[in-house]
């Protein structure tokens, strides 16, 4: 083979193999010989073989999941409590030059965070204010992220774990509320119908032919069943009658 072709082949793959596509959504960070150099923005780029290297960084917004975590709140309450971390790199430099494993600092921060701000404040307050804990949470988070070029987009409270005995008192003291809701309901409807009888028994008593109107509709609901007689212990007569001119 022609000595020529093959110092030709050789250059054509050294060539190659230098070539790297990096995507919209990520950015490169290139070393030579271990130093830092530039960041290589999206497209097709070229790097010296054997001399330069890449350390590709997602851009993207990133979901990190803190594992149930065990909490012991302000008024003695254990609980299980878990979440989701948002965040997204800023500065890629910072984030790959000054933390190792940017991903399990953030997920070791938020544990230790959830921890903190749980266990200061009472369940209630924890299950009541979730969007409060997750603010709080993520002010923690934040400020030893800030530094490293990571922005925390959003912390997130998903689920909280209470023991079986915490759990049926919650749903006892729901029942009781709900029964309680539910005969202050009754009371004022009572109370309402009550009102609306006397207005109605008044307008009756100013209009006796409104009484034989109210008898005679009587009469018709229950002639209506066609499994009763009707007998009148009095004639109709003596049913007051309107006086007024």
């Amino acid at each position: 083979m022609n000595p020529a072709l093959i110092f030709f082949m050789i250059i054509a793959l050294f060539l190659l193999s230098g070539i790297r596509i990096i995507f919209e959504y990520k950015r490169a960070l290139k070393f030579r010989f271990g130093k830092y150099i530039e960041t290589l923005n999206p497209g097709f780029r070229w790097i010296i073989p054997l001399v330069e290297t890449i350390q590709v960084v997602d851009i993207r917004v990133i979901t990190i999941n803190i594992i149930s975590q065990e909490v012991m709140t302000e008024d003695n309450v254990p609980c299980s409590i878990d979440g989701v971390v948002f965040f997204q790199i800023k500065n890629p430099e910072k984030a790959v030059l000054e933390v190792e494993e940017f991903s399990f600092a953030i997920t070791q921060l938020s544990q230790a965070a959830l921890r903190d701000v749980c266990g200061k404040v009472e369940l209630d307050t924890i299950l009541s204010k979730r969007e409060e804990m997750g603010k709080n949470i993520k002010s923690i988070v934040e400020g030893e992220t800030q530094r490293w070029g990571i922005e925390i987009i959003d912390v997130k409270i998903k689920d909280i774990q209470l023991p079986e005995n915490m759990r049926r008192m919650m749903a006892n003291q729901a029942e009781a509320e709900r029964s309680r809701r539910a005969r202050i309901i009754l009371a004022q409807a009572e109370e309402q119908a009550a009102d609306m009888l006397l207005k109605a028994g008044k307008k009756i008593d100013q209009s006796p032919s409104a009484i034989k109107l109210r008898l005679y509709q009587t009469l018709s609901n229950i002639a209506a069943e066609k499994n009763s007689t009707i007998l009148f212990p009095f004639p109709e007569e003596v049913l007051p009658r309107n006086t007024k001119k």
